[in-house]
């Protein structure tokens, strides 16, 4: 009997983990999933978890745990280069004593790595702001937060954060920071709230340029409504210890800043010599979702450019299209494996499926927009959104939980919000 084909995924995000999962299950190849972290959680939930509205433990799916119920195998590992020629992937393992590399042979290799925010080298950014753009991130970013808020609890004083990127991520977490300190005022200082300077800048006409522009009007409104001061137009053009710099000259204090402005891949992928990039260092990838210039090697999700060919725009980089591409792949690569064909069996082209947009403002609000496809399309406000929105996630779980653990999932959830503090305080 012939070996089964390796198939190494690098990257356990949405996408990533959704293959493996799909892939092991199949038992059509063997599957080695690798990621830096040693377990996974859901992108768009980052921002609970940076504001403490949500505990990161109850959300994350150890790797080896699902590798082990859904027949792949996991190497802990963050990539650090590619052996092409020789079919290699070069690993390193960030969290072990003298940081050891790890190399591993493929016959098909998936990078599925992500994005990083962006900040087209504005200066004092990189040494003065924070990120959200993994979990490690999200947890640094609460611990400034709870260190922040104790020495005001203690002393009084304002407490003054800035956030600068008016997308998805910059708009919701501004509202969960708000949606936190509400309810932390309930422990000791009810003056909180009005001792809360924050500020969301958006170099941009309107927040959420994505979402028409109904939705931004009411986004603004509503952060304003709670207090946040939204800032559009705004260019920042430096960052340093007490605050950002803007194109104006004027000036945002600050004492804790985010920044959740652009998208970028991440920069090992410029290391990787031959494969074709986009402006932004993606990976190029054709309709089958192989790189341009290696069929050995497939990207998926916010790491991979596609050109979308009914509209030649590309694929945007959300949760959504990156779980569209895992499951192309997950269906079409897996059927093939199954009946006996090999990881160079043609792959048909990927065609992306607008099913809308939901954003969710914490508590306060929320707005979706349905797809064409989606229940003949639609709109989404208030409860609904949000409601959508929570479902998008259980669907996740489920997908990689099966229906009865991913059910149990979901309860267990709900029975720790009735006996948790509402806000993570330690």
């Amino acid at each position: 009997m012939a070996d089964k084909a390796r198939i190494v995924i690098v990257g356990g995000g949405v996408a990533g983990i959704e293959v493996a999962t799909s892939l092991g299950r199949g038992g059509g190849a063997d599957v080695i999933l690798a990621d830096r972290s040693l377990s996974h959680v859901w992108k768009p939930m980052l921002h609970t978890f940076a504001a403490g509205t949500a505990q990161a433990d109850r959300q994350k799916v150890d790797f080896f745990a699902q590798a082990r119920r859904n027949s792949f195998r996991f190497q802990p590992g963050a990539l650090t280069g590619i052996d092409r020629a020789a079919k290699r992937v070069k690993l390193m393992i960030e969290a072990a004593e003298g940081r050891p590399e790890v190399d591993l042979a493929y016959d098909l290799l998936v990078i599925a790595i992500g994005s990083r925010a962006n900040d087209f080298g504005t200066p004092g950014v990189a040494e003065h702001c924070l990120t959200i753009d993994d979990l490690t991130e999200a947890e640094h970013f609460h611990d400034q937060l709870r260190c922040h808020l104790l020495a005001r609890l203690d002393r009084g004083g304002m407490l003054e954060i800035a956030i600068v990127g008016g997308g998805a991520t910059g708009v919701e977490l501004a509202a969960e920071l708000k949606h936190a300190i509400n309810l932390l005022s309930a422990y000791g200082s009810p003056d909180l709230p009005q001792r809360l300077r924050l500020t969301l800048i958006e170099s941009g006409p309107r927040l959420l340029a994505a979402f028409p522009e109904r939705v931004s009007r009411a986004a603004a409104r509503t952060l304003s409504d709670l207090g946040v001061a939204v800032r559009t137009g705004a260019m920042v053009t430096a960052a340093d210890a007490s605050g950002f710099t803007l194109k104006d000259g004027s000036r945002i204090p600050a004492g804790l800043k985010v920044w959740a402005a652009g998208v970028k891949a991440p920069d090992v992928l410029a290391g990787l010599d031959g494969l074709e990039r986009s402006r932004t260092g993606q990976l190029v990838v054709g309709p089958d979702l192989r790189a341009t210039r290696d069929p050995a090697i497939i990207a998926l999700g916010d790491c991979a450019s596609l050109a979308d060919p009914q509209t030649d725009k590309p694929v945007p980089a959300t949760a959504q299209a990156a779980r569209q591409q895992a499951q192309h792949l997950a269906r079409h690569l897996g059927g093939a494996l199954a009946s006996g064909g090999t990881v160079a069996t043609e792959l048909p082209p990927f065609r992306y499926v607008e099913k809308g947009a939901i954003v969710s403002l914490a508590d306060f609000n929320g707005w979706g927009t349905l797809g064409r496809y989606t229940f003949g399309g639609g709109r989404l406000r208030g409860l609904s959104a949000r409601l959508t929105h929570d479902l998008l996630y259980r669907q996740h779980q489920i997908g990689l939980y099966g229906p009865v653990r991913g059910t149990l999932a979901w309860l267990l959830d709900d029975l720790d919000h009735l006996i948790s503090p509402p806000v993570k305080l330690d």
